[in-house]
Formats: C-alpha cells, structure tokens, sequence
C-alpha cells in the first residue's frame, strides 16, 4: 500500500491511496478473485469511509497455480 499527501490550500491531506496485492490462488479460481477484486473498495467499509475524500485504487498480481 501506498499513498500521496498534499498541501492544499495549508492542510496537509491524504489524497490517494494505492492498494495492489500479489495473489497466488488455486487453479480455476482467477474469475472469482478478479470479481473479489472488481467489488473490493464498494464491500470495503474502510474505502466506503474515505469514498469522498480519498482517491482508492486497488490493483493485483494474480498468479493461479
């Protein structure tokens, strides 16, 4: 995870959060992680918290196996 604060207009701000995670899932499942994905930051009462105020992005490496 990772983030960008600024100043804006003098109030130091979070922005922008990044969230990617590295998945190993097992063989079969990529179109259930990926929808897991697609949904996490609507289901995520952090990101439901924030959904105003700070950009969230969430992206992931997904290696089936």
């Amino acid at each position: 995870m990772e983030g960008d604060i600024e100043n804006i207009d003098g109030i130091i701000r979070i922005t922008r959060i990044r969230v990617h995670y590295r998945l190993k899932i097992p063989a079969g499942t990529r179109d259930r992680a990926q929808r897991a994905l697609d949904t996490h930051a609507a289901k995520c009462p952090a990101a439901m918290s924030v959904r105003n105020s700070i950009d969230v992005s969430i992206s992931a490496d997904i290696e089936e196996g």
